[in-house]
């Protein structure tokens, strides 16, 4: 199963990520394919695309309608393996964005993000996990952009140096944080 495959070869950097990836490890070899549907109600794969401009100085972000804060793009497998595509995807549905070169292989960053209990499309949906892969990826900033107004109300090309200020979930901060002090 690649998403299998490509969690096992993921290279983590300190005992954090060892431990989130050991514990994601387990989880698959527990429920297996079950972790890409949603019906796995306590825990299920995501995938997360970090997108900026060539300049490496903004990030493509959404703002989030049900959380109320930019964000990455990025959404559930909903039974895809193939979790690169599914952030991919996400991008094109979320944004307009189809130009991706991505610029770091394979997964970026590995994490187990906790989600509050909130309501969708008027439905209650309890405190889960997502188990969640980022990618990295580059676009141009003159490509046009759209929102998807199920799930954003704006799309916008963020400074990095304004990253903090336009993200309000701490964890999620730590994710993009650690990634761009990874890689850039």
């Amino acid at each position: 199963m690649y998403f299998i495959d490509e969690i096992c070869s993921w290279k983590p950097s300190d005992l954090s990520e060892s431990a989130e990836k050991e514990i994601i490890l387990q989880e698959i070899h527990q429920h297996g394919e079950t972790l890409l549907l949603r019906s796995h109600a306590l825990a299920h794969m995501t995938a997360t695309a970090m997108v900026l401009n060539r300049e490496r100085n903004k990030i493509l972000m959404v703002h989030h309608n049900i959380f109320d804060t930019w964000a990455c793009v990025g959404g559930h497998a909903d039974g895809m393996t193939d979790l690169c595509a599914v952030a991919r995807k996400e991008v094109a549905e979320e944004t307009g964005l189809v130009h991706l070169q991505q610029c770091v292989d394979g997964i970026a960053s590995l994490d187990i993000l906790q989600v509050a209990a909130h309501l969708k499309n008027g439905n209650y949906v309890p405190n889960h996990l997502h188990l969640n892969a980022t990618y990295v990826f580059f676009a141009e900033e003159k490509d046009a952009l759209r929102i998807k107004p199920d799930e954003n109300s704006a799309v916008a090309w963020i400074a990095v140096s304004e990253l903090d200020s336009h993200t309000k979930e701490k964890e999620f901060l730590n994710v993009y944080h650690k990634i761009l002090k990874r890689f850039f």
